[in-house]
């Protein structure tokens, strides 16, 4: 079983950064794609950022384009959300996900809490 833990998250002003890390534990694998979702207060889930492991092919929203930028650890099975010019809008909680044994984002971490304060 694959557990995935995030860190990093936490209180900053707009303009500022954060970076996000997940970090996979237990009977680890590498996953095919990892990713980094987000859900607001009162709205539902969305996807932010994704990247194959093989390869490094990333995709992201249009709203955190040119802000956010997802890398992955070349010596663990981790991966990072450097998000910078933060906007208030930008506060949720974020997961990470990943997928490991299927197309589908089968791995879920439990979330950081990210607020922006304008």
């Amino acid at each position: 079983q694959v557990q995935l833990v995030e860190s990093g998250g936490g209180l900053v002003q707009a303009g500022g950064s954060l970076r996000l890390s997940c970090a996979a534990s237990g009977r680890t694998s590498i996953p095919h794609v990892m990713g980094w979702f987000r859900q607001a207060p009162g709205k539902e889930r969305e996807f932010v950022a994704a990247m194959v492991w093989s390869g490094g092919t990333k995709s992201y929203t249009d709203s955190v384009k040119g802000r956010f930028t997802i890398s992955r650890d070349g010596a663990k099975t981790a991966w990072y959300l450097q998000m910078n010019s933060l906007k208030p809008e930008d506060t949720a909680v974020y997961y990470c996900a990943a997928k490991m044994r299927t197309n589908t984002y089968d791995v879920w971490g439990q979330g950081t809490q990210v607020t922006v304060s304008s």
